[in-house]
């Protein structure tokens, strides 16, 4: 079965079309209109071995939110749907990864009980004119539409973008050991038979 996924999203102040696969090779053609975002997201894919593709248009002559948020919310429906009866799937993944005085963890848990906890404090409140409040926005969106508990600790560092840039591996790097294929999981990975 092909794990694969597309969502379009259009609202008055977005317009999204993404597409998704989990089991890809890294490869990503990525358009946020949101520079920062944008180079995130390459690395998230990158590092979780995902095909993407992400056209997005947006206000940002206003801000970045609506598109950082919009995103969110279409990589997690997206994810869901790649993702189907969720049978075979490891579930749970953890992922740390340094980068230079930094190190960042990501763990989640295929749940299908929407939760963030983000333990992370920035130095800077911008990485160029991007504004790292958005950050979690964007994974608090991920983790709603994509029905899962997501933990995000950045457990030291001091250039806020080594500390978001960590984070957005760590996050790919979860994610594709939770949707990895265990042989040994026989039906839902879950004693209640659902997830």
């Amino acid at each position: 079965m092909e794990r694969v996924a597309k969502i379009e999203r259009e609202t008055k102040e977005t317009n999204i079309t993404l597409e998704f696969a989990i089991d890809g090779e890294g490869q990503s053609s990525i358009e946020t209109g949101v520079p920062f975002m944008t180079h995130m997201l390459d690395l998230f894919t990158k590092h979780g071995h995902f095909n993407m593709t992400v056209d997005a248009k947006g206000d940002t002559d206003v801000d970045d939110h609506h598109t950082t948020e919009d995103i969110g919310i279409c990589l997690g429906q997206a994810l869901v749907k790649a993702l189907g009866d969720k049978k075979g799937i490891k579930r749970y993944g953890n992922a740390f990864v340094p980068m230079d005085e930094t190190l960042a963890q990501v763990v989640v848990d295929l749940s299908n009980r929407p939760h963030l906890e983000f333990r992370a404090s920035f130095p800077s409140q911008k990485v160029g004119t991007f504004d790292t409040e958005l950050v979690h926005e964007f994974l608090w969106k991920l983790a709603l539409e994509a029905r899962m508990n997501l933990h995000v600790i950045v457990h030291y560092g001091h250039n806020t973008h080594h500390m978001i840039e960590a984070v957005f591996k760590a996050l790919g790097r979860a994610l594709d050991e939770a949707t990895s294929i265990d042989p040994r999981v026989k039906g839902i990975p879950s004693t209640k038979g659902m997830l």
